[in-house]
């Protein structure tokens, strides 16, 4: 293949989710959970430079809609692999960088074609493991096959000749370089779609990395580089390294060879994180890069001119889809005085509707929360609510389930300084506030300490054009939930403990992990 080739590549465009009450597209996703149920158990091996490690330590990845079922075993690194991996990535960085980003490019493209091949297949196994339902787990799917799409045209853009301002005496240019070495967290909420694109975009700059899965999704994470390998990605660009936090938050973050940490998961690890990779080690010859994407408590706003019905059904959809466990997620509706008795019924109408149970089932649509750890914080975190506002639906914790299920829960007469309104709970918890009026609303939706999305039901354009520029938050939302950002459409990231704003999906987003290099020739 020639860099010629690409001037024929189609324009980015969003892979559809699955219909999944097309009679043949179900049957190919229950044939797919049959598949991967078969393959429960099955252990999954640490690769540093395309060679297989076991160690004693494992990780078990359990199934939360039923904790008793095994979906993969998963070999735990240790400090020397660690240090093993981050060594083949540094040799394997001075052929990597050097190749053109054409190559680069058609690497991602070819996994984005294995992927869509095995859809099901990964779809099942999210299913599994992280209790997504179909629909949440394709929509994760379809996303990670859109960064591996929208990147690998976005680095034909920065690899092309850049705009400068031109004088008769000299040529000159600016080229986007690799930074070197970085360290690849994502987390476990979408197991698939936030590791490709932090991966992707970090390997089609030129970088090789050592990447560091959640403990809780590991099994999702090696059928990824399995496919990566298939495409024929050389050995030692990206080094799969299952273990503990510590090991990522400790050894890999203050690493003197790390040049850039890309995490994704709660505000206290990634301040943790920018902490440690603002130290300067021994041997270190630059400032780490560090791209965070942290937590969030996320607003509905609705107005006495919404349209009700909608603005109900966005409130359940953001505060209950995939079990509030998105940092995206609506975890506060804050209505006015005018409307807030009519959208509450609205809200406990549709939020009984909710069918729970083992994800397995299409039926079901809420799954269960990852962990036991999640569990006992969540229920915590409702016992911590029924003394600051009035508990109006669920609260239940389905303990005899067999997982980890907890009810959609509501309060409502929350103070907009409660905890429950406050701190991010990433469970199916949602806080309802009353507002006196709109610009008392706008004014509780930026109480908190994170600024990711938020959501305006209104039908009134000064109130949406006040809001374009007094919600502060990276991804704003009228007359629509607050969740489920599109590659390309919604380039996300948010604002104070949020992040740093990377904007994942955006053109600007390839950038973080690259450095621009101006290089000026005399004219003779």
């Amino acid at each position: 293949m020639e860099a010629t080739d690409f001037l024929i590549l189609k324009p980015f465009k969003n892979l559809p989710i699955s219909d999944f009450s097309n009679p043949e597209i179900e049957k190919k996703m229950k044939e797919a959970l049959a598949k991967v149920e078969s393959e429960f158990e099955k252990e999954y091996e640490i690769v540093i430079g395309g060679k297989r490690y076991k160690s004693e330590r494992k990780i078990k990845s359990i199934n939360p809609s039923k904790i008793t079922e095994i979906v993969g075993i998963t070999n735990s690194a240790n400090e020397d692999l660690a240090e093993m991996a981050v060594q083949t990535a540094l040799k394997a960085f001075d052929k990597w960088s050097k190749t053109p980003a054409w190559k680069r490019a058609e690497y991602l493209l070819k996994t984005a074609e294995i992927l869509r091949q095995k859809r099901f297949d990964f779809v099942a196994t999210m299913v599994f493991e992280v209790g997504k339902n179909w629909v949440e787990a394709d929509a994760d799917f379809a996303e990670a096959v859109d960064f591996l799409e929208f990147y690998a045209r976005e680095m034909l853009r920065y690899a092309s000749e850049q705009p400068l301002v031109r004088i008769p005496t000299e040529k000159n240019e600016l080229r986007y370089i690799p930074l070197g070495v970085g360290a690849i967290i994502p987390p476990w909420n979408f197991p698939l779609a936030i590791l490709v694109g932090m991966t992707s975009a970090a390997v089609v700059t030129g970088n090789t990395v050592v990447l560091k899965p959640a403990s809780d999704s590991t099994v999702i994470a090696a059928k990824f580089y399995e496919a990566l390998e298939e495409a024929g990605l050389p050995e030692g660009v990206v080094n799969f390294l299952p273990g503990s936090g510590a090991l990522a938050g400790e050894y890999l973050v203050k690493h003197p060879k790390i040049r850039f940490i890309s995490f994704t998961g709660s505000k206290e690890v990634g301040l943790r994180i920018h902490e440690l990779a603002s130290k300067t080690q021994p041997g270190q010859i630059w400032i780490k890069r560090t791209v965070l994407e942290m937590g969030g408590k996320d607003a509905v706003v609705v107005d006495e001119t919404a349209d009700l019905d909608a603005a109900a059904e966005g409130i359940v959809a953001s505060a209950f889809g995939f079990q509030g466990q998105k940092c995206s997620a609506g975890s506060r509706a804050i209505i006015v005085d005018e409307v807030y008795d009519k959208v509450i019924e609205k809200v406990i109408d549709k939020a009984s509707k909710i069918k729970i149970g083992d994800v397995r089932y299409k039926e079901n649509w809420l799954g269960p929360v990852i962990n036991r750890g999640a569990f006992e914080k969540i229920k915590g975190y409702i016992e911590i609510g029924k003394k600051e506002g009035t508990l109006i639906f669920g609260g239940k914790t389905l303990e005899n389930w067999g997982g980890f299920f907890i009810e959609p829960t509501i309060f409502k007469d929350v103070p907009w300084n409660a905890r429950i309104a406050q701190e991010e709970i990433f469970g199916p918890v949602l806080a309802i506030i009353k507002a006196k009026d709109f610009e008392e609303a706008l004014k509780i939706a930026n109480s908190t300490e994170y600024g990711l999305t938020g959501s305006l039901y209104s039908k009134s354009r000064e109130r949406i054009e006040k809001a374009k520029n007094e919600f502060h938050v990276g991804n704003l939302y009228f007359n629509r939930k607050c969740t489920g950002a599109l590659v390309g459409v919604h380039p996300f990231g948010g604002f104070n403990m949020s992040g740093t704003d990377s904007k994942a999906g955006g053109r600007d987003y390839l950038g973080l992990f690259l450095q621009a290099k101006s290089i000026s020739e005399k004219i003779l």
